[in-house]
């Protein structure tokens, strides 16, 4: 049996029904050991407040937590996450496989430059080129970054866009392995067609009609998600389509909450719902007709993968990683220019003229982010690592 073992900074709830998938293989026997807390009960620096996942993070699989030593702990920087026992800890385990989450911290570049050469060393990331700019600083990350690489037998990659990259810093094509980026669709799903008669009961409850043309965007309220960008697009679509009725609505908090507040005014088609947690994503998606994720950085963007599960059709900026892979015309969804506010009306107002088209996509991107599943995404994971035994 395979003796799995993968270093992560912290738990995610994205990863955890991945890793759990991974555990119920009978060739594989896993263990995680993380390299932090995380930011549980504690003030995530981006949210601006605690925040704590109603859904669990370490059931289903093995793990543990080795002691960080950081004198600031955390993962904004290299050193803040650091723990000297971990290879030793790791090594004792009898790991005969290293999958590694992330470069980018001291102790995962110790662990991969430690266990090459002695065990397969695994690297999973997302990383793209979509933001690179400037020679000599694209010279300097292309001789670091290809030594990093250096130190890995091969690199599991979510799509298209990180394939690239991987291959821009000299990991050889034949090293390299398509583990599709997921989240669990099942729990994202609604068979019983639940969800979505709440969503309808909720919009009307909100002072939304049913023939509304509803955009929603989901997650933190930073800059590097552009919602100001997004906010000021419906605004001025609104102002030279007044006959129209489009509603915005944003589920997240962030540093950028109270400029949005102001700058939507007493608008009563831009709505605020807060956070919310994993268990309530499910309907906030289907609030929506349409999600938006308007990014200037993004290296994937699991946001996309949940609206489709919940049979919503996308936009996204070109900036987004997933989008040459998960968002198709007429399909799934839209790709704008990333800061051209008016491509970004443009895309949304064909949808104002044809509330139709909205429903046949529901089905669609439903249907091609089926294939995007943990299930098949640990089964690719498991191909590859066998493939060395």
């Amino acid at each position: 049996m395979i003796r799995l073992a993968i270093l992560s900074s912290h738990p995610i709830q994205y990863n955890a029904p991945f890793f759990a998938a991974i555990a119920k293989s009978p060739s594989v026997q896993l263990k995680v050991f993380y390299s932090w807390q995380g930011t549980s009960n504690k003030v995530d620096p981006e949210f601006g407040e605690k925040i704590t996942w109603d859904i669990p993070l370490l059931e289903g699989y093995e793990s543990s937590f080795v002691q960080n030593v950081a004198k600031d702990p955390g993962s904004h920087h290299f050193n803040g996450i650091y723990n000297p026992d971990m290879n030793r800890i790791i090594k004792s385990w009898g790991a005969n496989v290293l999958l590694v989450y992330g470069w980018a911290f001291r102790t995962h570049l110790l662990a991969m430059r430690y266990f090459h050469g002695r065990i397969p060393v695994y690297f999973r990331g997302d990383s793209t080129l979509l933001t690179e700019s400037g020679f000599i600083k694209s010279a300097c990350r292309k001789i670091w970054l290809t030594w990093v690489y250096k130190h890995i037998d091969g690199a599991f990659y979510p799509g298209s866009n990180s394939k690239k990259y991987f291959l821009a810093y000299g990991v050889p094509e034949e090293t390299l392995f398509h583990v599709p980026h997921c989240i669990d669709n099942v729990r994202f799903g609604d068979e019983k067609n639940l969800c979505e008669q709440t969503a309808i009961q909720q919009r009307r409850k909100m002072g939304i009609t049913d023939t509304a043309l509803v955009l929603t965007f989901v997650g933190k309220l930073v800059q590097r998600k552009q919602p100001v960008l997004l906010l000021r697009a419906v605004l001025e679509l609104l102002q030279s389509k007044p006959t129209s009725e489009i509603h915005l609505i944003f589920i997240g908090i962030g540093p950028l909450l109270e400029d949005l507040k102001n700058l939507a005014g007493d608008c009563k088609y831009i709505h605020f719902l807060g956070f919310k947690n994993q268990t309530e994503m499910p309907l906030m998606y289907r609030l929506g007709d349409i999600y938006v994720l308007p990014s200037d950085i993004e290296t994937w963007g699991l946001g996309v993968n949940e609206a489709m599960a919940c049979s919503r059709p996308v936009i996204v900026s070109d900036k987004v990683g997933c989008a040459p892979d998960l968002v198709k015309s007429h399909i799934s969804g839209d790709i704008f220019e990333a800061g051209n506010i008016k491509s970004l009306e443009q895309n949304i107002a064909k949808y104002i003229e044809n509330k139709d088209l909205i429903i046949e996509m529901r089905d669609s991107a439903n249907k091609l982010i089926r294939d995007w599943s943990i299930e098949k995404s640990s089964e690719f994971l498991e191909k590859c690592i066998l493939r060395k035994f």
